[in-house]
């Protein structure tokens, strides 16, 4: 799949900002999408592949997300929106982080073309900053009812060891 073309039509009136944009797309394109699986139509990008060097691996893939935050920042995107790009780059470092795992989930969820997209969609299309908040509500209950199905297993699994012992 080819890179995705530059918005021309909601491009920013600062031509700082439209370069950053510009560079974002080509870097996230690098990171995430740029080398075709042999044999499939599947791409992947260099993320996973420096994800695998231990610890340095990890922080270079937090450090090209914080070049994510920082042209989201610059480019004026509604907070909801922010929100939502913290969020998968949260969910990217955390699972990332993981030996192995991490790096096959790096290849799959494509952290920074997805916050490339959300910027993109927003300067596409302001009004669109309410389906990030509603996103945001849902992310942060299913968060809470994650929080409590763990504090109810560790309570029970308490309870039990209490029993046992």
């Amino acid at each position: 799949m080819p890179r995705p073309p530059a918005p021309s039509e909601n491009a920013p009136a600062d031509p700082d900002v439209a370069a950053d944009l510009r560079r974002l797309r080509d870097v996230s394109h690098l990171l995430d999408d740029s080398i075709r699986v042999p044999g499939t139509t599947y791409r992947v990008g260099v993320e996973p592949l420096i994800g695998l060097l231990p610890v340095v691996g990890d922080a270079a893939g937090l450090a090209f997300s914080a070049y994510v935050l920082v042209v989201a920042v610059r480019t004026r995107v509604p907070r909801a929106t922010l929100g939502r790009i913290v969020l998968t780059l949260w969910i990217d470092a955390a699972v990332g982080s993981i030996p192995l795992l991490g790096d096959l989930f790096d290849a799959y969820w494509k952290a920074n073309l997805r916050s490339t997209r959300l910027i993109d969609a927003r300067l596409a299309d302001p009004a669109g900053a309410a389906a990030d908040r509603r996103y945001l509500w849902r992310a942060g209950i299913l968060v809470a009812l994650l929080g409590c199905l763990a504090l109810a297993g560790a309570v029970a699994f308490g309870w039990w060891l209490a029993g046992v012992v």
